[in-house]
């Protein structure tokens, strides 16, 4: 019987899981993603095309697939229907291979509004929210005030949304932000229409079926594991669990029908937004990544912060997420660096430690061990053992602090681009 591998981030977004999903698609029958929303944006490049996904499972290109959003994962119309405009200029039909969950809650034009007036009423304590209605329209599932996908159906829809969104009057008038939603409802009622073409589903039977009928299905996961709302760096975080366990909740599937838990990192580290960032660097090699890397946000454009790769961070995904492989991408953009380095402990306090802290304070200071760089473009590499030696060294390593195997590796942006073990 077929289980559920699962691909996920194991930093804070902006891994690549995208691309490494739409390479392993061929493999899958069934593509789901099972958290997040429209604050994801996966990049896909294949035949020098780029394109960014936001809510459609990034295995939508892939002939013969079947793409799932599932209840774990919160819709805004508006962005769902021009993503899926943009694809259809590319001359594919979509209509019958994207599913969607009844249970999946819908992001009404308040919550975005909500967003912005809590985000803005923080001052310097911003969390860095991407402003598309995420953490309210998490809230109100939580608060078992939401409107779900299935609800479209409802002949009760209309007196539901503007219960909700009267609701969402109250909670702004506390704020001091000015705000208009007209136009955005107008389109947004719009977008609601055009997702009636689409079939809604429940899911959890209709995943738990495909399982059955011995197809392989493949869990994508949104943003990153140290962005998890339970074991990330809180409050710097999102809204809903990124990790292994949120396939559970949101696809319903058991834990034992999970298989295999795909890792995905980068050779460096990046973030967006604020919080925690221990081996951030402030200097010209922070500022060559970011431009070798090319680390601007795919949803919001914004500069990431970049530093060296995190093994204290690494080995706590991999711990609290079941890992059992590692992805590794952007191999390439270090190329051309001497020295690499790798922080292998963190020092708080004039102690050293290995364990992720509950809080990382400012003056945390990281352990570095370096590595010489190995000075060669590796894009053109296909075959692991044609990798430079300083290169294989450096994965070695980290292969030995995780105890588990990199089986794939990326070297450039292209799906060709790529190197599997």
């Amino acid at each position: 019987m077929k289980k559920v591998d699962v691909v996920l981030g194991l930093q804070w977004g902006d891994e690549g899981k995208g691309k490494v999903v739409d390479v392993l698609t061929p493999g899958y029958k069934v593509i789901a993603r099972f958290q997040g929303g429209p604050n994801a944006g996966h990049s896909l490049v294949f035949d020098g095309d780029g394109f960014v996904l936001h809510t459609v499972p990034s295995g939508i290109f892939r002939p013969d697939s079947v793409n799932i959003i599932g209840n774990g994962v919160v819709i805004d119309p508006v962005i769902l229907q021009d993503e899926i405009e943009a694809i259809e200029a590319k001359g594919m039909d979509i209509t019958g291979k994207l599913l969607i969950s009844k249970k999946a809650h819908l992001i009404l034009p308040t919550h975005r509004m909500l967003d912005a007036a809590s985000e803005a009423s923080k001052g310097k304590g911003k969390i860095g929210s991407t402003l598309k209605g995420i953490g309210p329209t998490y809230m109100d599932k939580t608060g078992r005030n939401g409107l779900r996908v299935g609800d479209i159906l409802s002949p009760e829809f209309i007196q539901r949304y503007e219960a909700l969104k009267y609701k969402h009057f109250g909670l702004l008038s506390q704020y001091k932000f000015p705000f208009d939603i007209t136009d955005y409802e107008l389109k947004w009622f719009q977008a609601v229409e055009n997702m009636k073409r689409f079939t809604f589903i429940d899911s959890e039977y209709v995943v738990n079926r495909y399982l059955d009928q011995d197809l392989p299905v493949l869990a994508e996961g949104a943003q990153g594991s140290m962005l998890d709302i339970d074991f990330g760096t809180y409050p710097f975080v999102t809204s809903s669990n990124t990790m292994t366990a949120g396939v559970c909740t949101g696809l319903g599937v058991a834990p034992s029908r999970v298989g295999k838990v795909m890792g995905i990192f980068k050779a460096y580290c990046t973030r967006v937004g604020s919080g925690p960032f221990p081996t951030e660097l402030f200097d010209a090699t922070g500022e060559t990544l970011r431009r070798i890397g090319r680390e601007y946000g795919a949803t919001t454009g914004r500069p990431r912060r970049c530093g060296w790769l995190d093994l204290v961070a690494l080995k706590y995904a991999v711990m609290v997420n079941g890992v059992t492989e590692l992805i590794m991408m952007k191999a390439d953009v270090m190329n051309n660096f001497d020295t690499i380095r790798i922080a292998t402990a963190y020092k708080i306090g004039g102690n050293v430690t290995t364990d992720f802290p509950f809080e990382c304070p400012d003056d945390v200071e990281p352990v570095y061990t370096d590595f010489p760089g190995w000075k060669a473009d590796i894009t053109k590499v296909r075959r692991y053992e044609d990798f430079p030696e300083a290169f294989q060294n450096y994965i070695a390593f980290i292969e030995k602090e995780t105890g588990c195997p990199v089986k794939i590796i990326s070297v450039g942006p292209d799906r060709s681009e790529i190197v599997i073990r």
